[in-house]
């Protein structure tokens, strides 16, 4: 293959990937944009530039009660699904027993699941527990969905680990616990973080399943879809593009983490 031949194939996947990005970012950026137009219907061309939707929704009580009950959910569930992804991450690195294809097979299904069957499934289960309707209800679902992200990004991290840290603890007289503490949670350290974003970032978009069970308790993307019922508001551009900007900002943190650690490593 020549030299042309190589430069024609890497600017033919260039250009694809660009047309990718382009694709799935173009909406989002066209809701940012029609976020600033005066104009109350998305139209083209523009209106005149205008914050004024950004300042509706900042005195709009309903919008901050749904983003309170959604950084609140994301947080602790974020939390919950760090320490559960972490211990089924460090089972499956540590230890080998009957049934562990079976265990990691159940420990990473829920992101498999359609969101509408996981809701509904979500929701007898709470419903028969009495806890439907309530804010715990959104975090155990959320808990659930999200604790496999968590799972699988502490996993790649430890196997990065080079086996004989846990050896040379162990020979300087460390049990496990001491181990854990001292050399596998500093190791993890990174992924740790960023799995904590990543979950909160999950978390923080998620729809069908919190719609599913909270009741009077909404997020943020269920007070979007009530904005939406029966009329057409500019706050939902406005609205969106703040939580595709929350979003982005954990994703792209988390990576940075998840980027460093491997530069530190190498």
């Amino acid at each position: 293959m020549t030299g042309n031949d190589n430069r024609l194939i890497n600017g033919a996947l260039k250009l694809h990937i660009a047309a990718c990005v382009l694709f799935i970012f173009a909406p989002i950026l066209g809701s940012f944009v029609f976020s600033l137009n005066s104009d109350r219907f998305p139209s083209l061309p523009l209106g005149q530039f205008s914050t004024e939707w950004y300042r509706l929704i900042w005195e709009d009580p309903f919008v901050w009660a749904g983003f309170f009950n959604t950084v609140i959910v994301g947080l602790i569930v974020a939390v919950i699904a760090t320490v559960l992804g972490f211990g089924g991450a460090y089972t499956d690195f540590r230890y080998n027993f009957f049934g562990k294809n079976v265990y990691l097979a159940l420990a990473l299904l829920p992101p498999t699941i359609p969101v509408v069957i996981m809701g509904l499934a979500m929701l007898a289960f709470l419903s028969r527990v009495n806890l439907s309707g309530s804010a715990i209800s959104i975090i155990i679902a959320h808990g659930v969905m999200c604790s496999p992200f968590a799972m699988a990004i502490i996993r790649l991290r430890l196997s990065q680990m080079d086996p004989d840290l846990e050896a040379a603890s162990w020979n300087l007289g460390g049990n496990e616990w001491a181990t854990l503490r001292h050399v596998i949670l500093p190791f993890t350290k990174p992924a740790i973080l960023a799995a904590l974003f990543i979950t909160m970032a999950v978390s923080f978009d998620e729809f069908a399943v919190a719609w599913f069970v909270s009741g009077l308790n909404e997020t943020l993307p269920v007070k979007i879809l009530g904005f939406l019922q029966g009329q057409v508001s500019p706050r939902i551009n406005a609205i969106g593009s703040l939580a595709f900007l929350s979003s982005i900002t954990l994703i792209i943190l988390a990576q940075m983490l998840l980027r460093n650690s491997t530069k530190d490593r190498s």
